[in-house]
């Protein structure tokens, strides 16, 4: 098994997004980082952002992890703006940390949403898809896995297990 890290990007660092990173956390020994806990400001084009979370993040990432699995809880129909604000800064990785950007080539990407209900949103992960394409990223799949009453249904239990056994 290559190394894998999940990366969570809700506003709420024990909410219904937990739930499903715990859920991978005890079928598999993966490694997870909670966006809501360090600071990574904006992209910037001036790169007055240099000294927050963000390039040892991804550093870590790139030397240490094979495969990718961002969890996010749907906002207004879309990802958070804590995923956004992350893919946002793979813009210094092409203008400035070139070489660390080179390293996320080949990496395996899973994208997991989560709300309160199993509306699936059929396009949701397309800006996830195509921003791998762009950086020579594999897009394994999106899953939606809904958290009803702070439960996680058996049949999305069931579809987490497919999910991560494609990494």
């Amino acid at each position: 098994m290559k190394n894998t890290v999940i990366i969570q990007a809700s506003s709420r660092s024990n909410g219904d997004s937990f739930k499903i990173s715990e859920q991978l956390l005890k079928l598999k020994g993966i490694d997870f980082i909670d966006l809501n806990t360090l600071s990574i400001n904006h992209y910037d084009y001036d790169y007055q952002n240099k000294n927050d979370d963000f390039n040892p993040l991804a550093t870590k990432i790139a030397d240490k992890y094979d495969n990718i699995i961002f969890i996010t809880p749907i906002y207004w129909y879309t990802m958070s703006g804590l995923l956004k604000v992350f893919l946002d800064r793979f813009s210094d990785l092409i203008r400035i940390h070139k070489d660390t950007g080179r390293k996320f080539r080949g990496k395996n990407v899973g994208l997991i949403s989560v709300n309160n209900s199993d509306a699936y949103l059929k396009n949701f992960s397309e800006p996830i898809d195509l921003s791998c394409q762009y950086l020579g990223m594999n897009f394994k799949k999106y899953l939606h896995v809904p958290v009803i009453d702070e439960t996680i249904s058996n049949k999305s239990i069931e579809e987490l297990n497919q999910f991560y056994n494609l990494f």
